[in-house]
């Protein structure tokens, strides 16, 4: 058995959120395609978890996302 990676894994493009329970430090993140689909995602988890945007991942670097410049 060989040393375990120490590089963190490329996400794939997409829109991310964080998705938590209430008054914990982590989650689980969570891609979609497009802003509908992600509306959609964050209309179902709001109601129990917590849901922090991350923002667009676009070609290795993560953007903001205009249309929701506030955290929920």
């Amino acid at each position: 058995m060989g040393r375990p990676a120490t590089k963190p894994k490329d996400l794939k493009d997409g829109y991310y959120i964080e998705v938590r329970n209430k008054n914990q430090k982590s989650g689980v993140k969570i891609r979609r395609d497009t802003i509908d689909q992600l509306q959609m995602a964050i209309d179902e988890y709001k109601e129990n978890k917590e849901v922090v945007i991350l923002g667009k991942q676009e070609n290795g670097e993560m953007k903001d996302i205009p249309e929701f410049g506030v955290e929920l």
